[in-house]
């Protein structure tokens, strides 16, 4: 079973920047997406970032600017780091995977999340 573990999460002034980290328990093999997602209270999860196998890379309009995703494939790791930070990127931070499976169908692991917290 394939876990995906986040870290890096915090407390953190505005204008300060963090850097989170998803660890796979293993590698993942066949993978279609990888990217960061965020959830505010009574608010609905949304994409924060997103990088393609091929290392492309798309950022919600929020936050492009001020955050960069990236990956270490030899690390079985995707990392966000967070710059110029709002009070309004407080959310629970969770890095989400899919992958094809043999047969063709379409695989998701997701992290228990970290809690970044941005004061003004």
């Amino acid at each position: 079973q394939v876990q995906l573990v986040e870290s890096g999460g915090g407390l953190v002034q505005a204008g300060g920047s963090l850097r989170l980290s998803c660890a796979a328990s293993e590698r993942i093999f066949s993978i279609r997406f990888m990217g960061w997602y965020r959830q505010a209270p009574g608010k609905q999860r949304e994409l924060v970032a997103a990088i393609t196998s091929g290392g492309i890379t798309n950022y919600a309009d929020s936050v492009k600017g001020r955050f960069i995703i990236s990956r270490d494939n030899a690390k079985n790791t995707m990392y966000l780091q967070m710059n110029s930070l709002k009070p309004e990127d407080t959310a629970v931070y969770s890095c989400n995977v899919e992958r094809t499976n043999v047969v063709g169908s379409i695989t998701t692991y997701w992290g228990q999340g970290t809690q970044v917290t941005v004061s003004a």
